[in-house]
């Protein structure tokens, strides 16, 4: 069974961008040339991801190709189709990572947003999460977890400083 990976970035104060969905602080914020970024990429092969979160990413990397050897994965109740060698999916993020989680290759990476890492941990279907944390305190915007009943135990892997960026690598316990 293929592992579930959420790797992102948040606000000190838990935010995945702010309340426009823009994510510009994340980019003006220095890694001093420093990341796990390479490392993690090359574990995964599929990546999911919201609309939103797609299309924020896109504004920010330009012409610039997004994760060109994925299969990419966007969710979306609007569009439908193939999109910039990825498809757009109408499904629930938790029944699509099951389906995933059945096929054979590498990890499947969640990118966000909040509301299908909050799925998908309800669920108990991520297996670990890399989370960065920059020093910025947004005040509003979209949180990376949302309120739920699920109380969850991971086990802090490791800690890694980037620059600016603090990363806690958590595993889920079995």
């Amino acid at each position: 069974m293929r592992p579930v990976y959420f790797y992102g970035a948040i606000s000190l104060d838990g935010y995945l961008s702010d309340n426009h969905d823009n994510l510009q602080w994340l980019f003006d914020t220095d890694l001093n040339q420093q990341s796990t970024y390479e490392a993690f990429e090359r574990q995964v092969d599929t990546v999911v991801m919201g609309r939103v979160t797609y299309q924020e990413t896109l504004k920010i990397l330009g012409d610039e190709p997004l994760y060109p050897d994925k299969e990419k994965i966007i969710l979306s109740r609007h569009q439908a189709g193939q999109v910039n060698g990825g498809r757009y999916e109408n499904t629930d993020p938790v029944t699509l990572v099951r389906q995933l989680r059945q096929q054979s290759g590498k990890a499947i990476w969640i990118v966000g947003g909040g509301a299908i890492v909050s799925a998908l941990a309800a669920a108990h279907l991520i297996d670990e999460y890399w989370i960065q944390i920059a020093p910025v305190l947004l005040g509003r915007g979209k949180r990376l977890f949302e309120p739920n009943d699920d109380e969850q135990r991971l086990t802090l892997a490791d800690t890694t400083v980037m620059g600016e960026l603090t990363e806690l690598h958590f595993k889920k316990q079995n």
